[in-house]
């Protein structure tokens, strides 16, 4: 029987790919539901996939908190943005340059930089209560429905895509059910082998939470950028890293917050959460730059999260 670290690697393993393959589920699924409602292929991307890749970060977080500590929930959606913004829109920009479209830089990118400043404003004093849990949810909901009333002012024209208008399919159903039991066992792979590796190492739950689990729970964003940009659907791979950044404050740390109190130390918000507050701002920088993402930006993406990564180290 296998135990210690090489058993903590089998678990880590395991739960990487079991995500992978519960958030491929769930996004083809989820996106083919929308499709089959009418959404256009930039709107699925920001909020139905963006979502359904956000799974793996709320399971994670949730059952990370519950299980280890609520540092595992914070490292894994500050290190989650971060890695959204540096790694998987770099390296889609490194495949393809990506195209801003008017849409997501007006309507959806506003909502990602008020949620990476509401979580710095609402954590300054060391903790998100089940107060500032609410406060995200009820963002979120403000959120939800103003891309709803867009959606229902601007449907998508019927030609955008073949499927669009075919209803609900129970292949559909049983996709996205599929899907969410699949992240549901890799979350639980993932947080007990990641914690028990790196706490034999000597690591804390935050750097856990901000390397391992956030590179692991990034999969699904990265995998799905990536054919967005090798697709050339450069709308689609922004929109769902945007989306998903703002999914992980507002959905992920405010369910956590409600189920238990998220305490934020001093380190963190002196490093980590200026940090994160730093790759956002970079971004919309480099977006509102002719609003595209050239390979040139791809590579200073890259090389910042590297850094950071490096700057993790203890």
């Amino acid at each position: 029987m296998l135990s210690g670290i090489p058993l903590a690697i089998l678990l880590l393993v395991g739960g990487v790919v079991a995500l992978y393959a519960g958030a491929e589920l769930l996004v083809a699924g989820a996106g083919r539901l929308a499709l089959g409602f009418g959404l256009r292929a930039a709107t699925v991307g920001v909020t139905v996939v963006a979502f359904a890749t956000t799974a793996p970060e709320l399971f994670v977080a949730t059952i990370g908190a519950l299980d280890v500590s609520t540092d595992i929930g914070l490292g894994a959606v500050v290190g989650s943005n971060i890695a959204n913004i540096g790694l998987v829109l770099g390296v889609s920009a490194l495949i393809k340059p990506l195209s801003v479209s008017e849409t997501v830089m007006r309507r959806h990118v506003p909502f990602m930089v008020f949620a990476a400043i509401l979580l710095v404003g609402l954590g300054a004093n060391g903790t998100i209560g089940r107060l500032e849990g609410a406060i995200f949810l009820l963002v979120l909901a403000g959120f939800t429905g103003y891309l709803l009333h867009y959606v229902t002012n601007n449907p998508a024209p019927m030609v955008d895509n073949p499927d669009t208008g075919a209803g609900i399919g129970l292949r559909e159903v049983a996709l996205v059910i599929g899907g969410l039991l699949t992240l549901v066992l890799g979350s639980r792979w993932l947080v007990a082998g990641g914690t028990s590796l790196l706490s034999a190492l000597g690591f804390s739950d935050l750097f856990v939470g901000l390397t391992v689990l956030a590179l692991g729970t990034s999969l699904p964003e990265l995998a799905a950028s990536v054919v967005g940009a090798l697709r050339d659907e450069t709308a689609f791979a922004i929109g769902n890293v945007v989306g998903s950044n703002i999914y992980n404050v507002l959905a992920v740390l405010g369910i956590v917050a409600l189920i238990t109190p998220i305490e934020i130390t001093a380190a963190t918000l002196r490093f980590e959460l200026p940090i994160m507050i730093a790759f956002t701002v970079l971004l919309v920088g480099m977006m509102g730059h002719g609003r595209r993402l050239t390979r040139l930006d791809g590579a200073g993406l890259v090389a910042g999260y590297v850094a950071f990564l490096y700057l993790l180290l203890p």
